[in-house]
């Protein structure tokens, strides 16, 4: 790509980016972020490719989740540990539903910028910045904290390089190796009215794990390690840039920063600097596709992003809510089909269906978001193709964002435990039951 630089985005209209009082501090930072090492590599980018077309020929399945709005606080090791678990422990409940190799990438050691529908909060006819996420300021709703800051910046990389690091010595090191069914929070499971169904699948779980520790020539350290890959919206621009590199052995431009940066519904515009700077690079690139996408625009987008039609490289991240899936996602079939695009299908069954309670608490249905699941893999298996991943925002603590659930959670009980920043997390339980539901569905049929 001879008319493609890491900068070249900066011709382009730029939208959802923050204003920064001193341009010359930015400058700085920006400087100082392109010297620092990068913190994936080229190699388990292309590897991580390769899996996805896997994923998108049905051949294995793409387990994506994490945070809404990574903070700088939860970096520490329970939070990351939890999070971690709860991908590992669902992955294993979709390897036994699905009977194919699961692909785990964690929302995770850098989303810490978030797109806003307003410039500007306005409480009380008080009128500040929003909050854009931890790399650009902060959330208390006070002038000093909403002002954006470039040194955020590198506290962004900072905090996605000690992230990543316990990421690695965790799935190196044994805490994957989750052979004891015993040991999984399942409490819930009780609570559900699919209980015996549940319990015989962790049952069978626990069983061909043990079937598998015992065959000649699987050892333990094989079946303890996974791989695992992170990910974030490729947001702030400047940020993504400085952290694009030549790898080591390649040709081509990657995006180091990430193993797999996605592009936000907002800032999918044809002619805009998100798509202009994606296009240039080698990473597998997600595309978050909402209500809003026409057949002839996303035709048009993919030509853009994947001329030479490359296996793995587009996934089609799809959030419309559970109302207009049925109106909304066949056509688009139609669209990537008549194109001849390999595509990977990844549902995202939260953000289409938010909705705000009367006392102004955003939340979910867990009913809308399991209606949304089980209506995409209905419409692609009516098609003629296949959903090859799942879109979640999740925690693996005990949070109360979410209503419903087998724990029955309702709009009076949000208080309880809300600690979103931004959009509502599903919680443990009500991720893992997402994972069954699915798993089950697969063995059924």
């Amino acid at each position: 790509m001879s008319d493609w630089e890491p900068t070249s985005w900066k011709s382009k209209p730029t939208l959802q980016q923050p204003t920064y009082g001193d341009s010359a501090a930015f400058d700085e930072v920006v400087q100082r972020l392109g010297e620092r090492p990068p913190l994936v590599t080229g190699w388990e980018v292309e590897r991580l490719k390769t899996q996805l077309a896997l994923a998108a020929n049905g051949d294995a399945f793409l387990l994506q989740g994490g945070d809404c709005s990574e903070s700088f606080d939860a970096c520490r090791a329970d939070p990351i540990e939890k999070k971690l678990k709860v991908l590992l422990q669902m992955s294993l409940v979709l390897v036994y539903g699905l009977k194919k190799p699961i692909i785990r990438v964690g929302r995770i050691a850098g989303q810490y910028a978030k797109p806003r529908s307003n410039d500007l909060e306005i409480r009380d006819g008080v009128s500040l910045p929003s909050y854009r996420g931890d790399c650009v300021n902060r959330s208390p709703f006070t002038s000093e904290d909403r002002q954006p800051r470039p040194e955020n910046l590198l506290t962004a990389y900072d905090r996605s390089a000690q992230t990543l690091n316990y990421l690695r010595a965790l799935t190196e090191g044994g805490f994957a190796d989750l052979k004891h069914p015993e040991n999984w929070e399942l409490d819930f499971v009780t609570l559900s009215s699919r209980s015996d169904e549940y319990h015989q699948m962790v049952r069978g779980i626990g069983d061909s794990l043990n079937f598998l520790d015992v065959l000649g020539g699987v050892t333990r350290a094989e079946l303890s390690r996974v791989d695992f890959y992170t990910s974030h919206e490729a947001l702030l621009l400047a940020y993504e840039a400085s952290l694009t590199r030549r790898a080591i052995g390649r040709s081509g431009w990657y995006n180091l920063g990430t193993h797999f940066p996605w592009i936000g519904d907002r800032t999918r515009a044809i002619d805009g600097a998100h798509i202009e700077y994606c296009r240039g690079i080698k990473n597998p690139i997600g595309v978050k596709v909402g209500p809003s996408m026409t057949p002839d625009g996303l035709r048009e987008l993919l030509e853009v992003l994947n001329p030479d039609r490359e296996a793995g490289r587009m996934t089609l991240i799809c959030r419309f809510g559970a109302s207009q899936i049925q109106s909304s996602l066949p056509p688009l079939i139609a669209a990537v089909q008549s194109s001849k695009q390999p595509v990977l299908w990844s549902v995202d069954p939260m953000h289409g269906n938010t909705i705000t309670t009367a006392e102004g608490i955003k939340t979910r249905h867990f009913d809308q978001i399991l209606d949304e699941v089980r209506d995409s893999f209905a419409i692609h298996a009516q098609h003629g193709t296949v959903v090859g991943g799942i879109h979640l925002e999740l925690t693996g603590n005990n949070v109360t964002e979410c209503i419903g659930g087998a724990g029955g959670l309702s709009s009076t009980d949000l208080a309880t435990a809300y600690e979103s920043n931004v959009d509502p997390r599903l919680n443990y339980e009500q991720a893992m039951e997402i994972a069954f539901q699915i798993a089950g569905q697969a063995r059924g049929s």
